[in-house]
């Protein structure tokens, strides 16, 4: 077993993001600038500082056909580009951008840059509509998707993703049909997770979705994938985010600046038992590396892509007990102004998620929170917040997982 180190010489110094929303007319290289620019801004350091470039990118092969040195492309209207930074390409699905700020992390605590940025940048609303569910179908072993397809649909070949919805969203209606037999959730338990993510989302200028819906309406909406029905699912959307990372020497001359306490990043498993999950492993790494337990946790990031997730990978991360995450939730304590608010920026389900951006973004709603500058969904008092990012899919595992935990000192 690898041994868990203390992360103690890492800090974030600022952080940026765009809105997230579908907008035709944006470009991958106008997105990153603007959340660059931002996240520079709100560090006060300059872009010649900055010793190196994470550049997390999930789907522009697919997108736009920017296979290769998709950093340097997509960093082209920053000033790193003139500067001749160095610049590392990133993909790990959609954990892409988390990925790139594990990276990051790992160049300042090694003493290698005192300066490192991360940022994620994703365009996924295309003329073509088929294009985005072709990218996020190629986050499976393709040489074995035939044995993902026999899983999923075994002799219905009929009921397979075709070209109006993402192969995930079958993924993620059998993880939620699994989870419903061994917890006894319900259809209305996911649709109160959408409930809840838009209800955040409204308080989130950043936010794709900023509409309040009610159970009955997610209920209602159209049929995706059984259980899942559209509110359940994550949208399509177009985005950047953007972290700049920096060292102890750095941050003692800066003003406001949240402490990295872990940074673990974890591959899934595939074999033909998955005993532990991905956000477990992850996780449990990332609380020894912190020195805290998920008691101390003050608000929570999680990749909810659909709703069911949020509940399954609450559990995971030790949040609650096995079967547990239904009644934390019917009780509000994920709610703003609960126990333990998850998701506060409204998640995937209202925020949006551009598959690339999304990592980092979570990253920035948590600094926020720990500044004390998260406006109308602030979390009182908030000390200490956990990210969880998972991305790809190997069958019963994610294909990579990062779970990141800031603090305020």
């Amino acid at each position: 077993m690898n041994e868990v180190t203390t992360m103690t010489n890492v800090h974030v110094a600022g952080v940026g993001m765009t809105p997230f929303t579908k907008a035709l007319d944006s470009s991958v290289p106008g997105l990153a600038a603007d959340a660059v620019g931002q996240a520079l801004q709100d560090s006060g350091l300059a872009a010649d500082r900055v010793g190196m470039v994470f550049f997390g990118n999930a789907m522009g092969g697919t997108m736009t056909g920017q296979e290769m040195i998709r950093a340097k492309a997509g960093l082209g209207r920053t000033d790193f580009a003139a500067l001749g930074t160095p610049m590392v390409a990133v993909e790990n699905a959609c954990a892409s951008s988390s990925s790139a700020v594990h990276l990051a992390s790992m160049a300042v605590a090694s003493g290698q840059v005192d300066i490192a940025l991360a940022v994620g940048a994703e365009k996924m609303t295309a003329p073509d509509k088929t294009l985005a569910f072709k990218g996020l179908a190629s986050a499976v072993d393709l040489e074995r998707v035939a044995e993902l397809e026999e899983a999923l649909y075994g002799g219905s070949p009929e009921n397979a993703a075709g070209t109006d919805r993402s192969l995930f969203m079958d993924i993620y209606a059998d993880m939620a049909r699994r989870y419903t037999e061994r917890s006894g959730a319900t259809p209305e338990d996911f649709a109160r997770v959408a409930v809840k993510a838009h209800r955040h989302g409204a308080l989130n200028p950043h936010a794709q979705y900023r509409n309040l819906i009610s159970v009955d309406e997610v209920l209602a909406s159209r049929r995706v994938s059984d259980p899942l029905t559209l509110l359940m699912c994550s949208p399509i959307g177009d985005g950047a985010a953007a972290v700049v990372l920096c060292s102890d020497a750095v941050a003692r001359d800066l003003e406001d600046t949240v402490r990295l306490r872990a940074s673990v990043l974890v591959s899934g498993i595939r074999g033909p038992e998955v005993v532990e999950p991905a956000s477990t492993r992850a996780s449990r790494k990332a609380y020894e590396m912190a020195g805290i337990g998920p008691d101390d946790l003050d608000v929570v990031e999680l990749h909810d892509a659909a709703a069911p997730a949020e509940l399954i990978i609450s559990e995971e991360l030790g949040l609650c007990g096995s079967g547990e995450a239904p009644k934390m939730l019917a009780d509000g304590e994920t709610t703003l102004g609960g126990r333990l608010p998850i998701n506060t920026s409204g998640g995937l389900l209202s925020k949006g998620h551009p598959v690339g951006a999304t990592g980092c973004a979570q990253i920035v709603e948590l600094t926020d929170q720990l500044r004390g500058r998260a406006g109308d969904r602030q979390v009182e008092g908030a000390q200490i917040g956990l990210a969880e990012n998972g991305g790809g899919y190997l069958g019963d595992d994610p294909a990579a997982v990062v779970v990141t935990i800031l603090s305020r000192d």
